[in-house]
Order: structure tokens, then C-alpha cells, then sequence
């Protein structure tokens, strides 16, 4: 294990044990009751990208705690980044009531043709966090810190480092949980570009390779940590 990868997952373990331990959610889906969940973000998180992972985890809480306990909405659109997501946040996540919202904009915040620096998207973040947090203090807010991109799509987003890091920063300041995906794409990546490829073929979308085999199951990971 490098040692970048182990500070980036002992960073995430930190951030999610200054979270509340077991998510509200959990809590309420062991409970019995029914639970829906807002994912709300770019290409990576909406459309077919997002339904990749996204169902394998509905599928598999499902599972674990009772047939059609979870829903979900996939709320974002390709191409957006965190002004959008503010200006569209109570159409498309607080009119759904969400009992949970995973968050994530920063690889398109990154985009150099949005010109959004790091100090707007970490208000346009801070603001939704607040936000959903006013509609019900209950819900949980997940924000996921996605792939790195590579080629074309990597020399558009040059500081994407530095969203990133906001991500966390953010997380740890507002005690919500950080789903941390970076050091296990950093794996992957080390590996090699053409293994890289296998499981993001365009260079910046993870294909179903990748979310069956890296992405879903890390959620999950994060999400059960500290469940019974």
C-alpha cells in the first residue's frame, strides 16, 4: 500500500468518524421504515453513470434490511457543476424529501470553462449542505469525492486536487459524512493506463465495470462501517 493511499483513507476514516456514527438513514431502514435517497451531482452520479452504481447499492441495502425499504432519484445532469446544483437544489432534491442526499460536483467545478474557483464551490456546497440540513436536520448528507480524470478531460480540470481537497475539508467542518473514492482509483490508476481504461474507457466516466467493482462496494463499506 503507498503511502498516499493510506493518508487518504485514514483522512476519510477521520472525516466519517467526526459524521455521526451510523447514518440516520440506517438507522430508520432497520427500523422498518421506508427510506428514499437524492443523488444529486454530475455525469458521474446522474444517467447511466450514476444508475451503474447507484442501484447495485439500493439492491444490496435492500437486501440487507428488507425488500423496497430504499428508493432513489438520480437528480443531477451530465455536464453541471455546483452553481447549478443550487439554483435547481429545491426542484430537484428538497421537493422529493430525500431521507438522504449524496452530494457531488467537484470533478465539474474543476472545469476550466466554468471558471468557478475553489472559494464559490465551497460556498455553493456549504449552501446546500445548509439547506438540506434546514428542510430536515435528520437527513443525511453524503458528499463523494469521485475519480480522478486522465488525458483530455484531466489538462481541462488542472486543480481538481483542489476541489477534492475542499471536499474534505468541507465534510470534517460541516460533520457530514465523505465517501472518499480518490485512493482506490489511485490504485487502479497505478496499475497502469490501460487498466485505468478497463474501467473508465473514455477517461473521466467510470463504465459498469467500475462501479460494480470499485464504486458501489466502497459505499456500501462506508455506509455499514459503523452499522450493526
Amino acid at each position: 500500500m503507498s503511502m498516499e493511499r493510506l493518508i487518504l483513507i485514514i483522512i476519510s476514516l477521520l472525516v466519517y468518524g467526526v459524521a455521526s456514527g451510523q447514518p440516520n438513514f440506517i438507522k430508520r431502514l432497520g427500523n422498518g421504515q421506508h427510506q428514499h435517497i437524492v443523488v444529486y451531482g454530475t455525469s458521474l452520479s446522474s444517467g447511466g453513470h450514476g444508475e451503474a452504481w447507484m442501484h447495485i447499492v439500493a439492491d444490496d441495502m435492500n437486501r440487507r434490511y428488507g425488500d423496497s425499504l430504499i428508493s432513489y432519484s438520480l437528480a443531477g445532469k451530465g455536464g453541471m457543476w455546483s452553481t447549478w446544483g443550487v439554483q435547481h437544489l429545491e426542484d430537484n432534491v428538497i421537493a422529493k424529501k430525500p431521507d438522504a442526499v449524496i452530494v457531488e460536483f467537484g470533478i465539474n467545478d474543476a472545469f476550466l470553462e466554468y471558471e468557478t474557483s475553489v472559494e464559490v464551490a465551497k460556498l455553493n456546497l456549504t449552501y446546500m449542505i445548509d439547506r438540506i440540513k434546514l428542510y430536515n436536520d435528520s437527513c443525511d448528507v453524503i458528499l463523494q469525492v469521485m475519480n480522478m480524470p486522465i488525458g483530455k478531460s484531466a489538462r481541462l480540470r488542472p486543480n481538481l486536487d483542489a476541489y477534492y481537497a475542499m471536499y474534505r475539508e468541507t465534510a470534517e467542518e460541516k460533520h457530514v459524512m465523505l465517501i472518499d473514492h480518490y485512493a482506490n482509483w489511485s490504485d487502479v490508476l497505478a496499475k497502469g493506463e490501460d487498466v485505468f481504461r478497463g474501467y473508465v474507457p473514455d477517461g473521466i466516466h467510470p463504465n459498469s465495470e467500475g462501479a460494480a467493482e470499485i464504486i458501489a462496494p466502497y459505499i456500501l463499506k462506508m455506509i455499514y462501517l459503523k452499522s450493526p
